[in-house]
This record gives C-alpha cells, sequence and structure tokens, in this order.
C-alpha cells in the first residue's frame, strides 16, 4: 500500500503489477527475464531510447500515466530519454534548507528501517545484508543500528535527484548486477538489490554525518548518471539522473545521527510506502 504525507491512499498500477507476477511468478516469465535483464539488452533498449525513433513512445506514455505535464518543462525532446529526463519549472519543487531538517533526495515512495545489529534490513517481507548491497563488509558494520532509508521511484516519477545536504563526498564505487524492476512483487522472490547494479558514494554531511547513499538501476535502466566525482556539495544541488525504467535510491544513516518523521516511520511500520517529494522534510537531525 502507498500513502500520502496526509494519509490518502494512492491507487498503484495494476495492469503493471499483473504482468510483473507472471513474470516473477512462473518458470517460463524467469527464463525471459533471464534475457531482459541481460546488460547487453539494457543497453540495446538504452540505445533506443536516446534515439529520435523513441519520440514516438512520449504521447502514450504521458496519457497512459497521467503526468501532470503542467509541472515540467516539456519542449525540444530529441528522445523519450531526454523526456523521462525532464526537468521540472522553477518553484514546483522547494528545497528545504533548514540545516537541522532531512529532505528527500527524490520524488519517490519511501520506507524506513532501522538497521540491526547484524547489519540486516527488510523490505517487504524480504531480509537483506548491507554489507552485500554495498560489497564492502568493512564499511558496512559503520551503520549498524542506524537507518536505511529506501526511495523507489516508479516510471511516472521525477527521476532527478539532489544532495540532502552540504558537504564532501567520496568517489563512486560501481557494483555491475543484473538488472530487475524494483517493484516490491519482484522483491517477494528475488534479493533484487543485491542483484541489480549500482552505484554508491560516501556523502560527509555537515549535519547528518557520513551517509551512504546508494542508486539502484532497474530492469532496462542503462545508465545511472552521477553528476560529480569526489568533492564538495551543496544541499539541493541535482547530484544526478536516473534514465528509462523505474528506479531506486537508499540511504544508510548511523546511529543517533537522524529522526525520521513520525508518520513515514508509522507507515513504514505497517508495511505502507509514503510519497514524499524532491527537497521536502523527511525528519531531523538527531
Amino acid at each position: 500500500m502507498i500513502k500520502t504525507r496526509t494519509g490518502q491512499v494512492v491507487v498503484s498500477n495494476e495492469k503493471q503489477n499483473k504482468l510483473l507476477k507472471k513474470l516473477y511468478g512462473s518458470v517460463l516469465g524467469r527464463v525471459l527475464l533471464k534475457t531482459l535483464t541481460a546488460p547487453v539488452i539494457s543497453r540495446v533498449a538504452g540505445c533506443f531510447m536516446d534515439s529520435p525513433a523513441s519520440k514516438v513512445l512520449i504521447n502514450p506514455f504521458i496519457r497512459k500515466s497521467g503526468i501532470d505535464t503542467s509541472q515540467y518543462v516539456m519542449c525540444g525532446f530529441r528522445s523519450y530519454n531526454d523526456f523521462f529526463t525532464r526537468r521540472i519549472k522553477p518553484g514546483k519543487r522547494s528545497v528545504d534548507y533548514t540545516p537541522e531538517h532531512l529532505i528527500s533526495p527524490c520524488d519517490s515512495k519511501l520506507t524506513v528501517h532501522k538497521i540491526n545489529r547484524r547489519s540486516f534490513f527488510c523490505i517487504k517481507g524480504s531480509r537483506y545484508r548491507i554489507s552485500d548491497l554495498l560489497d564492502n563488509e568493512f564499511l558496512s558494520k559503520r551503520y549498524s543500528g542506524g537507518y536505511c532509508c529506501i526511495f523507489r521511484l516508479e516510471v511516472d516519477d521525477y527521476h532527478r535527484y539532489c544532495y540532502i545536504d552540504s558537504g564532501v563526498k567520496s568517489g563512486n564505487t560501481f557494483i555491475r548486477g543484473e538488472l530487475h524492476t524494483v517493484n516490491p512483487i519482484a522483491l517477494e522472490r528475488y534479493n533484487i538489490y543485491k542483484r541489480n547494479s549500482r552505484e554508491y558514494t560516501v556523502l560527509h554531511t555537515e549535519n547528518f554525518g557520513d551517509v551512504v547513499q546508494i542508486e539502484v538501476g532497474a530492469m532496462l535502466v542503462g545508465r545511472i548518471l552521477n553528476l560529480h566525482g569526489e568533492g564538495a556539495f551543496r544541499r539541493g544541488e541535482e547530484k544526478g539522473r536516473f534514465e528509462f525504467g523505474g528506479s531506486t535510491i537508499v540511504l544508510l544513516f548511523e546511529k543517533d545521527s537522524i529522526i525520521p518523521d513520525e508518520d513515514i516511520l508509522k507507515n513504514s511500520a505497517e508495511g505502507i510506502e509514503t510519497v514524499v517529494k524532491y527537497g521536502e522534510k523527511i525528519g531531523k537531525k538527531a
């Protein structure tokens, strides 16, 4: 289930969910997924989505998904990916610059989980080790007792993301993997976050300590496009973008560094995702 910050239930994409159940719930479907999630297929799909020919997909997608185009700059698209990574109009996303406030890096559906002493966390009933996610046992141990925030982007979300605070970052570490959908249905059968391609960096923030930010690729997402290597960054500055497909951002916080907002904690405890927007407050400094 998905809810807004005001408690309204959001209707999910039932057609997409039925297709995913067929793919992940049958032998034939899983054989097909083995082909669809191969990196070469993702690269071919990415090349098409970059081409002028892909522009024919834009208007049908807008009609089907019900995107509010009044929020976006809707002109001059050279390809579907150009449209998919469209920019928001000035003033349509307000970044909270209060230093003690924790903000969302993106438009998404958010769940928050406490990280236990064995560095496991749960998403939709599936358990994951942080060391698997990062492929780094030493780094993962630092986040025991902290929080894991899962920001799930759907295809109709704004696919650019920002820095949650000001500070200095490490270089980007890319982990190659199979590209699967990040829809919760897939999580029931596969350890999706362990198998997907992903990229992470350590953000040495001014207000929330050392935060690990991980971008996770999804089915037919050929590229995670981060804009910066090692260096300084500012709260609200664009960090990067995802190209075609649904995607996920994971933030890891050390123990006693943040206090998530109560509605998000309550929803997460009940297995409910909360709709959040780029730059809005989702918690505060501990």
